[in-house]
């Protein structure tokens, strides 16, 4: 399973995720958009999610802050207690096996983040 993790301000338009998601590796073969639970309902996120005919899974900020990833923000860091919500909430949504393919990437506008992971989704 292939899995795209974002992060995002609340006034992310749809053309930074969508620049974000094309810069980590693009839509292409995956299972799933994730984010924060508290941001999935994000009109931009549900645009994008349509637009590429993809569910959205939220994940529980708790959940995010347990997992370590590879590039490290330090205002996520306080926020979040993960270095990355794009990271951790994709290698949350695809599970067991879970690895990074794409370290989080940044929208030019700086206002979104995208990475994927793939696993083995149990």
């Amino acid at each position: 399973m292939k899995v795209a993790g974002l992060g995002f301000r609340r006034d992310a338009s749809v053309a930074s995720l969508r620049e974000a998601l094309n810069a980590a590796g693009g839509s292409e073969g995956l299972a799933a958009v994730a984010t924060v639970s508290d941001k999935a309902d994000a009109v931009a996120l549900k645009a994008l999610a349509l637009e590429l005919g993809l569910p959205i899974r939220g994940i529980p900020a708790e959940t995010l802050a347990e997992i370590e990833t590879m590039t490290q923000s330090e205002q996520i860091a306080v926020r979040f207690g993960t270095g990355s919500v794009a990271e951790a909430a994709a290698l949350a949504a695809v599970g067991r096996g879970a690895r990074l393919t794409s370290a989080r990437r940044v929208s030019q506008d700086r206002m979104a983040t995208a990475a994927i992971a793939e696993g083995d989704g149990e």
